[in-house]
């Protein structure tokens, strides 16, 4: 009923194999981005774009960078955080050292850094994997962080070891700074979502998403049929670095303002966005999205329905979140390793064969 095929019928491999096969999930998705666009910025405030999109937004981007590694290559990170402040402090050293460059090459050239950074750290997967792998990124994230804290040259010798990010504009609208608006600044995180979302939806359905498939299945049996594990395995560590170091670098810039990385871009980052990738869904581009939205409406929702509306202490509040949070996961990787993202492939089935039983 909801779902009407009949008469929705492909000539051609390419309408058969597009993104989105089925026209009205076609319109729908063009129907979201039109909100998005056109109606939100008119409606948005300071409250909304600092509690709710502006981390949605980001923490997207974040989460399909790692989704692209741990996913869709089956490799292990932890961290992203890490990498993250790579995105972070190169955006910034851009920004001082080319102050007439617009922020939006900054952006995209930080990710290109910590896409080089991520790769070099994504050498010992072709040795290790597995918990292994996991400590040895663990340990990238431990050393970029101190890294950015023992070297000064990164925060410009700075005495409070602080980095504030430069007042910049895009076609004279301030986009960083104080003097922002909220619209600015969401279009311009929305812009980088949106692209970055299309490249990984297109990446990962092409021939790498499925040579990064073939190495998580089974890296042997990849090997046997031609898969060429450094490459592969690289490839998606530069990826995936990539779309995080743009988000560090958009976290930084556009929505902090100003970064002390230790507590910023700390191992709590680090778990914050796998935990996204494990509750939205593995291999799966819809999932990142989910699982983002999910962990950053939670807390703002306890927030206001039960400190402000029910008068809970907030550190109970707090409390609760990580319960609801830890359970969820539990639940997720024992009984639903796919997440969000499949229990919206299962509902979609149905609303597809509604009102027939199946």
């Amino acid at each position: 009923m909801f779902y009407r095929e009949a008469g929705d019928f492909k000539t051609s491999y390419a309408e058969d194999t597009q993104t989105f096969p089925i026209r009205f999930d076609r319109y729908r998705y063009f129907a979201v981005l039109a909100v998005a666009f056109l109606v939100v910025p008119f409606v948005i405030n300071d409250y909304w774009l600092n509690a709710v999109f502006l981390p949605f937004l980001i923490y997207s981007i974040a989460a399909i960078g790692l989704n692209i590694l741990v996913g869709y290559c089956g490799q292990v990170s932890l961290g992203t955080g890490g990498f993250m402040a790579v995105g972070a402090y190169a955006c910034y050293k851009l920004m001082t050292a080319f102050p007439d460059v617009n922020i939006f090459f900054h952006v995209i050239i930080a990710g290109g850094v910590t896409a080089a950074v991520g790769t070099l750290f994504g050498l010992p997967s072709l040795r290790i994997k597995g918990f292994y792998l996991a400590v040895a990124t663990l340990a990238a994230q431990f050393f970029l962080v101190w890294l950015f804290n023992r070297v000064p040259w990164f925060y410009n010798y700075s005495a409070s070891g602080q980095i504030n990010a430069p007042e910049r504009t895009i076609f004279g609208i301030p986009v960083t700074g104080a003097e922002t608006a909220p619209w600015a600044t969401y279009l311009l995180c929305l812009v980088f979502l949106t692209a970055s979302a299309l490249i990984a939806r297109n990446l990962t359905r092409g021939m790498a998403g499925r040579k990064w498939m073939a190495i998580r299945d089974m890296d042997i049996a990849a090997e046997i049929i031609g898969v060429n594990p450094l490459r592969a395995k690289l490839s998606a560590f530069a990826v995936s670095s990539f779309f995080v170091g743009i988000a560090g670098a958009l976290f930084f810039a556009v929505y902090l303002g100003a970064v002390e990385v230790g507590e910023v871009f700390g191992i709590n980052k680090s778990f914050l966005v796998l935990f996204m990738v494990i509750i939205g869904g593995l291999g799966s581009i819809f999932g990142s999205f989910a699982g983002a939205a999910f962990l950053v409406l939670l807390p703002v929702l306890l927030k206001n329905l039960l400190v402000g509306g029910l008068g809970w202490p907030t550190d109970l509040a707090a409390h609760l979140e990580f319960i609801i949070v830890g359970g969820l996961i539990v639940t997720f990787l024992v009984a639903e390793p796919h997440g969000l993202a499949q229990l919206w492939r299962v509902a979609k089935e149905k609303l597809r064969l509604w009102p027939f039983p199946h």
